[in-house]
């Protein structure tokens, strides 16, 4: 990809002159979130997608924490995604056969007015996104790649998988984990296995679930359970990483049920319906963290590809929907789009990210190094009352 850092770069268009145009890569959350705020602002969007079915199957059920909601009211689908989750305010420890251990009072970190945390179904929460995207007036396409970025210091021309070709004042990469727009750019980073992986599948709920409940050792690392609606939840089961080839996919439930064997309470309930392996999903633990800045010239990136952290704070999609709001803020402030204001943005999110992060890692360390006496509760408590604070 071409670009030089030292050339001088176009002031952001007037909209007097011209409407700014956009291209969003990716339709997880960060990028369905950026695309929504910059068509209310009045941008002109093109969202570009790779999965043809733009991922709305994908995954068993999420945690969103009170920062997460907030951004997802700011969007206008708070209403939507109130009704489709199940909201409550505490965490629980319990050890591996049931007994709770300590019930802490989640940290409202969305301000007072949302819940601390609410559960959901992935892919309801994609519909709802794919619904706003929808009806903010971008240009979708799916099943649709970003094959080669030419820069200038008039824009970025994009060629795409199927041989069209577009020219856009700004590129966004929110092409996830394994970006191809990060690799495009010559961001050299590349997310990290921590060791651990996770079996997760979604379940019916059985009565007397009404929040998250985590147990720390035993036959795995960690085992959880969240809820997701009345009726439903999603469970996980996280291990140590093993060779995905050598797992069979269509062992994937029997798998996940001998992982939760050992853990008592809810866990042989949750378990009797663990027997589609197509709905039993295997991960591995990732970290990533770009240092220095998130853009090239005029390509920016958010979200997963620029940084990821395991899901055991549960912030991952918080972050990636922090960034689409303090990104679209930034564009829209006025100043011209130009290597200072995609450093701001950088600087405005680097150490609440590296927070997270980090955070993130250690919870997960501290089990893989057998620490007994490692204060999880503490560390979680500390780094959400940070999260208190606006993006």
């Amino acid at each position: 990809m071409a670009d030089s850092p030292t050339s001088p770069r176009r002031s952001r268009p007037s909209p007097s002159e011209t409407t700014p145009t956009v291209l969003v890569i990716g339709g997880g959350a960060s990028g369905n979130a950026v695309t929504i705020l910059l068509r209310r602002a009045g941008l002109a969007v093109d969202l570009v997608e790779a999965k043809p079915d733009w991922n709305v199957t994908t995954g068993s059920g999420i945690t969103l924490q009170g920062n997460a909601l907030r951004v997802l009211r700011e969007l206008g689908v708070w209403e939507q995604v109130s009704g489709s989750g199940h909201a409550f305010g505490t965490l629980g420890i319990t050890t591996p056969d049931g007994t709770v251990l300590h019930v802490a009072e989640d940290i409202r970190t969305g301000g007072d007015d949302l819940p601390a945390t609410l559960g959901m179904q992935r892919p309801q929460l994609q519909r709802i996104l794919i619904d706003a995207v929808r009806a903010s007036g971008a240009t979708v396409r799916l099943g649709i790649t970003a094959e080669a970025l030419e820069q200038d210091a008039e824009g970025v021309s994009v060629r795409f998988g199927d041989g069209s070709e577009g020219r856009y004042d700004l590129v966004i990469g929110a092409d996830g984990l394994g970006s191809a727009t990060r690799a495009a750019i010559g961001i050299t980073d590349k997310p990290e296995p921590t060791g651990m992986a996770i079996w997760r599948v979604a379940a019916p709920r059985p009565a007397g679930v009404d929040r998250t409940d985590l147990a720390y050792g035993g036959p795995a690392y960690i085992a959880g359970y969240t809820p997701t609606s009345e009726n439903t939840l999603y469970a996980f089961v996280v291990e140590a990483c093993r060779d995905r080839a050598s797992i069979d996919p269509s062992s994937y439930a029997d798998e996940m049920r001998r992982a939760a064997q050992g853990y008592g309470g809810f866990w042989p309930e949750i378990a009797r319906h663990i027997t589609d392996p197509r709905k039993v999903n295997y991960t591995w633990f990732d970290h990533l963290l770009v240092e220095g800045s998130w853009h090239r010239g005029r390509v920016v990136l958010i979200g997963d590809a620029a940084h990821c952290c395991p899901p055991t704070l549960a912030q991952g999609a918080a972050m990636s929907l922090e960034d689409a709001l303090v990104l679209t803020e930034l564009l829209t402030s006025g100043r011209n789009w130009d290597d200072e204001l995609f450093q701001s943005y950088y600087e405005r999110r680097v150490a609440r990210v590296r927070t997270v992060v980090e955070a993130s890692v250690q919870i997960g360390q501290w089990q893989l190094d057998g620490v007994h006496d490692a204060d999880v509760p503490g560390l979680i408590g500390r780094t959400m009352n940070l999260l208190k604070e606006l993006p």
